[in-house]
């Protein structure tokens, strides 16, 4: 049975807002701080909600005091910059080099090989404006000349012209086949007397071989000379130790494998028996110390070794540490190659 309720004056009951659902951990929410309302005051046994897990009070500025700044997130990783670009590096002088045509040389190495002073000091001879080409001053280091064909001055005085020169020598062993040796030892140009203009040995015979030699000026000849893929032929007399199986030598013929390449093939055959014999050797690639390489591998280690033949050219009567201009039908077969 339902009681009555009690009689007296009525009064409006106090409503309450429901209380906001907390966030959950770690999600920080914002909402806007509350209105006052005009009515009766809330009750002071009312509870606020306390601030959720992991969100940060809002901290307000009081009156006269300046506002913080906002705290820095220091998990956040810092914005990356594109790398900058490189500018292009440009050769002293101001002008990009330009590529040199068949015949055509850098100014610098033709000034160097007509004795006017070191290849470093042309080039600042270059960039003071001091060499003319045809009639026009040049300053770019890059500037490449024919030297047979222009007309090259230095201070208005045409330089001198070098003359080609072709010259085969014997060299003998314990001379180094360089202009010149940082160790101090002897080179092949030790044993060029009265030879006008700069020559320098085409190819390489070690310290302690022994044999013909090509050596000029000409740089666009030896530069053909020396290219791997001409394929000059050249031709060696090999004195090693113990008689090499013929199978080692067919081996030999059809590209031998060392250090882990492949060389080309080259001709064997018995120049002289013995029990050391002699071999004749033809190669159409120079590696460095291929020959001596290839028998020590194998263990037939070389005792002498001496080139008898480069392209065309031969003379068994050159003696050791001789040497002589080619004649004209030499020139023009190496010419030919």
């Amino acid at each position: 049975m339902r009681k009555p309720a009690p009689k007296g004056p009525r009064t409006a009951p106090t409503t309450r807002k429901p209380t906001a659902a907390r966030p959950a951990a770690g999600v920080t929410r914002t909402s806007a701080p509350a209105r006052p309302t005009s009515g009766p005051a809330r009750s002071s046994s009312a509870v606020r909600p306390s601030s959720s897990a992991g969100a940060r009070p809002t901290a307000r500025p009081t009156s006269g005091a300046p506002a913080r700044r906002p705290a820095i997130d220091k998990t956040r990783p810092a914005a990356k910059q594109a790398p900058r670009k490189a500018a292009p590096s440009r050769p002293s002088g101001g002008a990009s080099p330009r590529p040199a045509r068949a015949g055509q040389e850098r100014l610098q190495k033709i000034l160097a090989a007509a004795g006017i002073a070191s290849r470093r000091a042309c080039e600042q001879i270059i960039l003071d404006g001091r060499v003319q080409v045809n009639g026009k001053t040049v300053t770019e280091l890059g500037a490449c000349a024919d030297s047979r064909r222009d007309e090259i001055t230095v201070d208005l005085v045409e330089i001198q012209r070098e003359a080609p020169v072709y010259i085969l020598m014997n060299k003998p062993k314990g001379y180094v086949t360089t202009v010149r040796d940082d160790q101090g030892r002897p080179t092949v140009m030790a044993l060029l007397k009265g030879v006008p203009g700069r020559l320098y040995p085409v190819g390489r015979l070690d310290f302690n071989s022994e044999g013909l030699l090509l050596m000029t000026n000409d740089g666009a000849l030896a530069q053909v000379l020396m290219g791997p893929e001409h394929e000059i032929p050249k031709v060696y007399l090999v004195k090693v130790h113990r008689n090499p199986r013929p199978e080692l030598l067919k081996e030999f013929q059809e590209g031998f494998l060392l250090s882990g390449r492949r060389l080309k093939p080259c001709h064997i055959e018995i120049a002289e028996k013995g029990d050391n014999p002699w071999l004749k050797v033809t190669l159409t690639e120079g590696k460095n110390q291929q020959i001596r390489r290839m028998f020590a591998a194998v263990g037939h280690p070389v005792s002498k070794l001496r080139r008898v033949q480069f392209g065309p050219l031969a003379d068994p009567l050159l003696k050791p540490g001789a040497w002589r201009y080619l004649n004209p039908q030499e020139i023009a077969a190496i010419k030919s190659l």
